[in-house]
């Protein structure tokens, strides 16, 4: 057990002869006391800061673990968010593509089906014009025909249509 600055004080020394001056050691002695408790006191606030500074560091060590936990799982959660992020974009774009090519069949499709309108178009203007060009040389052949020539060598006799035109009583 470490000596108290009381048990210092306290301590007797047998006499011998021709001893120390007991002034002097008394005056030693107390000096010793007083060093002594100041010692003491300075050990029990580094001892009471060290305990404080444990305390700390204990606090600072369970962030830190929190904290490395926190993290990795903050890493985990990226890693995920990560691969279905791909995934997403691997649906997207496949989904893309099959519109992609829907549309393409459809607008190949489509394509197909007016070309084979305009050919239609054009045999029927075909037909039509070849129609067409008959009916007009039809009304060309009846024009130039002689048919014309006798209505007008046609004489009607104008008495004739002045009858015709009262009536009879």
């Amino acid at each position: 057990m470490p000596l108290s600055p009381v048990d210092i004080h306290n301590k007797e020394f047998t006499r011998g002869f021709r001893g120390y001056n007991e002034d002097e050691v008394n005056e030693f002695l107390t000096q010793i006391i007083k060093d002594y408790e100041i010692t003491l006191k300075e050990k029990k606030e580094l001892e009471s800061k060290l305990l404080t500074s444990k305390e700390q560091i204990g606090h600072y060590n369970a962030i830190e673990s929190t904290l490395q936990k926190s993290i990795v799982i903050a890493q985990e959660a990226a890693e995920e968010v990560r691969r279905n992020s791909t995934k997403e974009a691997k649906l997207i774009v496949k989904e893309a593509e099959k519109n992609a090519d829907r549309i393409v069949n459809e607008a190949l499709s489509k394509a197909r089906r007016i070309a084979l309108e305009i050919e239609e178009l054009k045999k029927q203007s075909k037909v039509f014009r070849n129609r067409f060009k008959m009916i007009v040389e039809a009304q060309l052949d009846l024009i130039e025909s002689d048919d014309w020539d006798h209505l007008m060598e046609y004489e009607i006799d104008s008495s004739e249509l002045e009858r015709l035109d009262t009536p009879e009583e």
